[in-house]
């Protein structure tokens, strides 16, 4: 019975960290708004959709803290997913 608990709570688990497993970097350069929104923490689908709006009336972002200029998004916001932000050009997501 114990062996079947523990099973079920590392199965759980496993579950619950699979998404921060396959999270990469994502350049908001090219990348659309429903691929911004699934990848940064605490950027829902209307400030990634404000974030793709700006890249095109504004041009590519040229580093992280650039972010901070769209409105909905703050320097803390930046701060959390800056490990997960890429500028550069190319792929939509970074592997």
């Amino acid at each position: 019975m114990l062996n079947l608990r523990m099973a079920y709570v590392t199965a759980i688990l496993s579950m619950l960290s699979a998404g921060v497993c396959f999270a990469g970097p994502v350049n908001v350069n090219t990348a659309d708004a429903e691929t911004i929104s699934a990848e940064l923490k605490g950027v829902g689908i209307t400030k990634a959709i404000a974030i793709v709006e700006y890249r095109k009336a504004n041009g590519p972002f040229r580093k992280a803290e650039d972010l901070a200029q769209v409105k909905g998004i703050g320097d803390r916001t930046v701060e959390i997913n800056r490990a997960n932000i890429k500028v550069a050009s190319g792929d939509a997501r970074s592997k």
